[in-house]
Parts: C-alpha cells; sequence; structure tokens
C-alpha cells in the first residue's frame, strides 16, 4: 500500500515573523535617510533660487550698463519692464522676483516657492512650512552692489 504524503506549501509563521521583522529593520534605518534627503533637496532648492536671483540682478544691471541708461531707468528682459533702483533690480515680486522667474509680470508669485518683499529685501522660501530656510536679496545703496544672502539655508531650517 502507498501512503500518502501531504506536503503544504507557503511560509511557516516562523518565516513570516523573520521577514516581517527583517522589513522592520531596514524601515527603521532607511527612514531617517530619506527624511534628510528632504532636507538636502530644499538646501539645494534654495541655493537653485539664489542662483536666479543673482543671475537676473546681473543681468539687468549688465543691460541698463550697455545701453547706457541712468541708474534709476527700468529696462526690459524678455518683453517685460523690470523697475530699477540704484542699477539693479528692486525688490518688488513684478522686479527681481519677476526678473528671476518667480513671478509673472504682474508680481503674482508662480507655485513652488513663497516670496515676500519689503521696500528693500525680498525674500524666498521653498515652502510655508519652512519660513527660516531663506534666501534674500537686498536692493544696494547708490554706487553699491545688492546684497544676498542664504543664511537661513541650514540643517535645521530646511
Amino acid at each position: 500500500m502507498h501512503k500518502k504524503h501531504n506536503s503544504s506549501s507557503g511560509f511557516t509563521l516562523i518565516e513570516l515573523v523573520v521577514v516581517i521583522a527583517l522589513l522592520g529593520i531596514l524601515a527603521s534605518l532607511a527612514l531617517p535617510r530619506f527624511a534628510a534627503l528632504q532636507t538636502d533637496a530644499r538646501m539645494a532648492k534654495m541655493n537653485g533660487a539664489l542662483g536666479s536671483i543673482k543671475a537676473a540682478a546681473v543681468l539687468a544691471h549688465s543691460i541698463q550698463l550697455t545701453q547706457q541708461l541712468a541708474p534709476g531707468a527700468s529696462v526690459s528682459m524678455e518683453g517685460s519692464t523690470i523697475i530699477m533702483a540704484n542699477g539693479y533690480p528692486q525688490s518688488a515680486l513684478a522686479a527681481i522676483g519677476h526678473a528671476a522667474g518667480f513671478a509673472d509680470a504682474a508680481g503674482v508669485a508662480l507655485p513652488d516657492y513663497v516670496l515676500a518683499s519689503t521696500a528693500t529685501v525680498f525674500t524666498v522660501t521653498p515652502d510655508a512650512a519652512h519660513p527660516s530656510c531663506a534666501v534674500t536679496y537686498t536692493v544696494p545703496a547708490a554706487g553699491a552692489a545688492p546684497t544676498y544672502s542664504n543664511a537661513g539655508v541650514t540643517v535645521t531650517t530646511c
């Protein structure tokens, strides 16, 4: 007589517990690194924003110089009027904000950044949740160059 051998396929309870435990350990190791990548990405985003601001200010200044305009005369950049102050764009959203590509010609902020402007300072932050992770552009005094800052772009603020 033949004995019928019952063989079942699948995982045992022990094997499933071991796999779940290993996945938990791997997830606990990966989560802090993922959070650090988000911070690094925000910092890179803000340093890129500062580069855009610097390039826009220098381009507007060079247009003004090559056209031999007065330091307060507006310049035209790609069909848009950029209002200048002391040879560089004003801090308004429609001035440096538009020249750098953060706002439209009317000064309405485009998505992906939070913009703020005072009489002399233009500030860009990555989002509303990280207001201290900021770069700034300060309109210069007569005969000086503008001031740029990314002092707020740190691991703790971004």
